[in-house]
């Protein structure tokens, strides 16, 4: 027999307490009730994949089985949302080009020991950290007629051990790819041999630049030991209350120079929080000291 379906109220009254104070100590997320019926969704997948019988059977295996740790990596990719594109509120990738770098890297000596260093911060399936891999790459290419060494490094992290695994390979459907420059398309992204398969990928030499590493807002200790000129932390906040947003930005400034930028979601506002920054832009910072 298949697996049987938990309704929204079971949900409610037998496993969504245990699963949302899950969401919130592990990942900071905020899990309030009108979401059960969306986080069932989501959950059933496991129970399915599991050949459980239901949601309650699936909270004892994710609390209690031998096999826990491993289930609760599952979960974590189950319960995470990964929205993205490709040059998303382009605005910021303007302003990065045009005024950042620029500024940045003629403010202190950029060398091979001490690269421009960038953090995306939340880079879901990939398309944010290879954005900035190609307008850091082309800025790099710009520099080099110059005469001028513009050597780079790009860490981008993610809580999803599955989106990463979709981020380190590079490989989209064409149709995501309409907001990258024609230019850009053609040095950056190469078709599918089959052309049945509609699909592009982001040549080795770019995703050769950057470093997918998974890790959790909520540890005390990101093990990060790179110092960031510029952190992209963009639409993530959404997801935090006050004091976990304060507690994370805080976190990430710790990984960051003085004068770095910090790039957040256009929908998302840090004012009122207790942080050593200052606006720069629309949804743009400076670090201050």
């Amino acid at each position: 027999m298949p697996p049987t379906t938990s309704t929204s109220e079971e949900m409610a009254s037998a496993s969504f307490d245990s699963f949302a104070e899950l969401i919130t100590r592990e990942l900071g997320i905020k899990m309030p009730a009108n979401k059960a019926q969306m986080l069932q969704s989501r959950l059933m997948r496991r129970v399915r994949t599991l050949g459980l019988d239901n949601l309650d059977a699936y909270r004892h295996h994710l609390f209690h089985s031998p096999g826990r740790d491993e289930e609760r990596i599952h979960f974590i990719d189950a319960v995470t949302t990964n929205k993205t594109d490709f040059f998303r509120e382009p605005h910021h990738f303007d302003y990065l080009q045009d005024t950042v770098i620029p500024l940045l890297s003629r403010g202190r000596a950029i060398n091979r020991r001490e690269p421009f260093q960038l953090w995306c911060a939340g880079c879901s399936s990939g398309e944010e950290p290879y954005t900035l891999a190609m307008l850091l790459s082309e800025y790099a290419e710009h520099e080099r007629t110059a005469h001028r060494d513009f050597p780079f490094s790009l860490l981008a992290t993610d809580i999803s051990t599955r989106v990463l695994e979709s981020a380190r390979a590079g490989i989209y459907p064409s149709s995501r790819i309409a907001p990258i420059p024609e230019p850009l398309r053609r040095k950056y992204l190469r078709r599918h041999r089959d052309r049945s398969h509609d699909l592009v990928r982001v040549v080795p030499a770019l995703r050769e630049k950057i470093g997918f590493h998974r890790l959790n807002f909520m540890s005390p200790d990101y093990k990060i030991q790179n110092v960031f000129d510029v952190v992209f932390f963009r639409n993530v906040l959404i997801y935090f209350d006050r004091p976990t947003q304060e507690m994370v930005i805080s976190r990430i400034l710790r990984h960051a120079r003085p004068g770095a930028f910090l790039f957040v979601g256009h929908s998302e506002s840090i004012s009122g929080l207790d942080l050593p920054l200052r606006q720069a832009g629309p949804a743009i910072f400076q670090k201050i000291g």
